[in-house]
């Protein structure tokens, strides 16, 4: 079932067919509503296969997944926090777009060794010797034996 595309930002945006979207049955509160209309919406995305993401993006995008992740590499995100079919298909595909949102996320910049300051180095040596003497000073009293 086709949808509309799902813009994300400036630079990407999912293409309606690459979404797939089943309604099911949703599980509590509601009352006849929930026994008789198919409120949940389950969204399904073909991370791997998708051409509107790069490799980096997707990598990112498929550790965040995690469990919702099928073998194939399918995302699916179940939205029935609504009693809308309308607002649960708006809240799966924001979720979607959250995600892609944040493995799209650049990389944090490396890190920058630093050096001890002259101060620090010598205060650790000076408590090194110091430790070094209470130890010496835990033998036995006379030590010429």
């Amino acid at each position: 079932m086709a949808s509309d595309a799902l813009y994300i930002n400036d630079r990407i945006t999912i293409a309606g067919w690459e979404l797939t979207e089943q309604f099911v049955l949703a599980g509590g509160p509601g009352g006849q509503n929930v026994n008789k209309v198919s409120t949940a919406v389950q969204l399904f995305f073909n991370i791997p296969n998708s051409p509107s993401l790069n490799e980096r993006v997707k990598a990112n995008a498929i550790k965040l997944a995690g469990r919702r992740m099928s073998k194939d590499g399918v995302l699916m995100i179940e939205a029935s926090r609504f009693r809308s079919q309308d607002r649960n298909r708006e809240d799966a595909r924001e979720r979607l777009k959250e995600l892609v949102l944040e493995a799209a996320k650049p990389p944090p910049p490396p890190r920058k060794k630093t050096k001890p300051t002259k101060g620090s180095v010598e205060r650790r040596l000076k408590e090194k010797s110091g430790r070094s003497e209470v130890k010496k000073m835990r033998g036995r009293p006379g030590g010429g034996e």
